[in-house]
């Protein structure tokens, strides 16, 4: 009973001097109405068109340092977006071939060639997709990251060091484009292709990007007819010439394939080349013809 006093005293005591004093402009005397709302807790997204000196395989935050791509850096955010659907629901980031990353891969594609204006398989030029932590997925964050890069050559993905965006480079005189090739052969196989001059001697010639079928890895790399006979298709196309089987006759084809794991994230893009070994070519075959590219 003392303490029900104690307390009830101690409630009229600060009624009392409430009372006494006059309440300032704006406060009613009512103590329990005025906290403002709780602000929103408010998740990270990281920025599009901003560079960083080094590239992130996850994105955390403590390595987050975006700076204008006027300064010198090694990779660029082309694109941030969202995943949705059954990527998105699940307890971690996406893995490799899963449904949510082919879906980030397919986006990140799709975005980059538009910004490049062309594939970006065609020319030295790598693309990584960049996820959230687990840790701030599990706090919500549903962003991927599209983030290019200037690459060494065909044969060596090295980063380069590089000033200004990649945004157009694969337009107009596009140097980084790939073009002409003079091959280095060791025992059949391709060790290196040495870019040239498409006016200097060459023997082989970048032709496009085959989108191969949805097929497994295993499966692809089980038909190489398929994949020689679809870049015979693409020669003909380049060269203008027809497409029918004198095309053994014309020219040979080189192809670099994805890694297994860029297919498994979705990546079907074949790079096909012209290939000429008996004779050498100082003039792209582009829309070259029967005269360009006879049947010897």
């Amino acid at each position: 009973m003392r303490r029900w006093l104690a307390a009830f005293a101690g409630g009229a005591a600060l009624a009392l001097a409430l009372a006494g004093c006059g309440a300032p402009a704006g406060v009613d005397r009512d103590l329990i109405d005025d906290w403002p709302a709780p602000v929103a807790a408010q998740q990270f997204v990281p920025a599009a068109d901003v560079c960083h000196h080094s590239s992130q395989q996850v994105g955390f935050l403590s390595g987050y340092n975006p700076m204008p791509c006027t300064e010198a850096h090694r990779v660029e955010t082309i694109h941030v977006g969202t995943l949705t659907g059954p990527g998105a629901e699940r307890d971690a980031p996406p893995q490799a071939g899963s449904v949510g990353m082919r879906a980030a891969q397919s986006a990140c594609d799709t975005e980059v060639n538009k910004a490049l204006g062309a594939d970006w398989r065609s020319g030295r030029v790598g693309v990584a997709v960049v996820l959230p932590s687990p840790q701030a997925w599990s706090g919500g964050a549903r962003w991927y990251r599209c983030d290019v890069t200037e690459i060494a050559s065909i044969d060596d993905t090295a980063v380069d060091l590089r000033t200004g965006s990649l945004r157009g480079a694969l337009t107009g005189a596009a140097p980084l484009a790939y073009r002409c090739f003079n091959p280095k052969v060791v025992k059949d196989d391709i060790d290196e292709m040495v870019p040239v001059s498409c006016t200097a001697t060459h023997h082989a010639e970048f032709v496009g990007v085959w989108q191969a079928p949805d097929i497994t890895y295993a499966e692809f790399s089980r038909t190489v007819k398929r994949t020689h006979r679809a870049c015979q298709s693409m020669i003909a196309k380049y060269a203008k010439v027809p497409d029918n089987s004198q095309l053994d006759f014309r020219a040979g084809t080189i192809y670099y394939q994805p890694y297994e794991e860029e297919w498994k994230n979705g990546n079907r893009g074949v790079q096909c080349f012209l290939w000429i070994s008996d004779r050498k070519l100082t003039r792209s075959m582009k829309n070259a013809g029967n005269k360009g590219l006879p049947v010897t």
